[in-house]
């Protein structure tokens, strides 16, 4: 059974039962919106090409902005920002159907993105908090396992409301929506208000000793705008892959890492981040490179879906910053993380965009540089990660202490 998440850490009215309760509320809005939006946008908005991507360079500001997520918390605590921020994510999915016009579509996308990227980063600051360090690898797996969980059954409830039942898109993005909304209003009544062990700090920190952490974060980001974007662009201009295709590749990927994360969670906390850091970009450079020259539509299916499999290794950078961060900077961190995350994700599609028109190819290739240079600072990362002692290049103080 170690390819199955480990139940018993999940006790009724934990912390940990609430992360998991709030991780599969999220999938249902957020996965439903990405299958049914370009669609639902050129069915009934009209969109051609460039307000589609309009529409998603929109959707990406609140995670550039982020780090205002710390200021949040000099008005509410943190828990308060994580459920209000499911709730608007719901109420944002809600309300998408019912505004089929240019400008009602950008507002909506914006309120669903705001509660989106800020559920998220209040989510990891407070499971770095929450969750003692030798569990945090394990239940990080756990999650991503029932998040793809939740993602099959929103596929699934789409179809069934959709394609099954006829229900316009108004009414299956309200349906999805409102679940959302649901869930976090019930798990506001449930659970208790839970303390955090360390007050956090209420301004942005950016620590010179926490350097390799945003080298780590801002290459990540520059490694996922080259799988959402590109390896699906050219599956579909290259070898004619239709919606419901790419839709059974995304529902396998979550299949496989249902059963996958929680596993490799537990294999993190056992080996530590650096072997699994430097497994995930050796890969990922045979990945992109094989993309480059890919001249199979089933060779490259098959990428595709190795490619995703690496995504759950990505634990290792948010283990890594726990053991190096001071516990009071963890929330301010988070924010700041996610705005230097989606960087990329501002500059890669537009300036990559460019590069495809001519060369593809090179796009991939340098996908297999980014992944070098994350490589290398990967084995930067030591045995032992802890404050005084983030890199192989640090010399360890006294303070120092081997994680625990």
């Amino acid at each position: 059974m170690k390819f199955l998440p480990n139940i018993a850490m999940f006790r009724r009215g934990s912390p940990e039962m609430l992360l998991l309760l709030l991780v599969i509320a999220m999938p249902l809005s957020m996965s439903s919106w990405m299958v049914l939006i370009n669609n639902f946008a050129v069915d009934r908005a009209a969109f051609d090409g460039a307000d589609i991507g309009m529409l998603q360079s929109v959707r990406e500001i609140p995670g550039f902005l982020s780090f205002a997520f710390v200021f949040t918390l000099l008005i509410w605590r943190e828990q308060t920002v994580l459920l209000m921020s499911l709730i608007l994510l719901g109420l944002g999915t809600a309300a998408a159907g019912f505004f089929p016009t240019y400008v009602g579509l950008l507002a909506t996308t914006v309120v669903m993105s705001l509660g989106f990227h800020y559920y998220e980063a209040a989510s990891q600051s407070l499971t770095l908090q929450w969750i003692d360090k030798r569990h945090t690898a394990a239940l990080l797996g756990s999650l991503l396992s029932a998040g793809s969980l939740a993602s099959l059954f929103a596929f699934a409830l789409v179809w069934l409301a959709f394609d099954l039942i006829g229900l316009d898109y108004a009414w299956t993005y309200a349906l999805v929506g409102m679940i959302t909304v649901a869930i976090g209003i019930y798990a506001w009544a449930a659970f208790p208000r839970f303390t955090a062990k360390v007050e956090q700090r209420r301004s942005l920190i950016l620590r010179r000793r926490y350097w390799l952490f945003y080298a780590l974060t801002f290459m990540s980001g520059a490694r996922r705008q080259i799988f959402v974007v590109f390896a699906v662009f050219m599956l579909v201009e290259r070898f004619d892959y239709d919606v419901g295709t790419i839709t059974l590749l995304f529902m396998v990927n979550h299949f496989i890492n249902i059963f996958l994360a929680p596993y490799v969670g537990r294999v993190i906390g056992r080996i530590g981040e650096r072997p699994a850091l430097i497994f995930e970009y050796i890969g990922l450079i045979a990945v992109f490179t094989a993309y480059a020259f890919v001249s199979n539509a089933t060779a490259a299916a098959g990428l595709f879906i190795i490619d995703h499999l690496f995504f759950a290794l990505a634990i290792a950078i948010k283990t890594y910053f726990q053991k190096i961060a001071d516990p009071a900077d963890v929330a301010p961190s988070t924010g700041v993380s996610f705005t230097i995350n989606h960087i990329a994700a501002v500059v890669i599609p537009a300036a990559f965009g460019l590069i495809w028109l001519t060369n593809p190819a090179a796009v991939f290739l340098a996908g297999a540089a980014m992944a070098a240079i994350s490589l290398i600072l990967s084995i930067l990362i030591p045995n032992l990660p802890a404050p005084g002692n983030e890199t192989t290049l640090s010399r360890p103080t006294a303070a120092a202490q081997p994680a625990a």
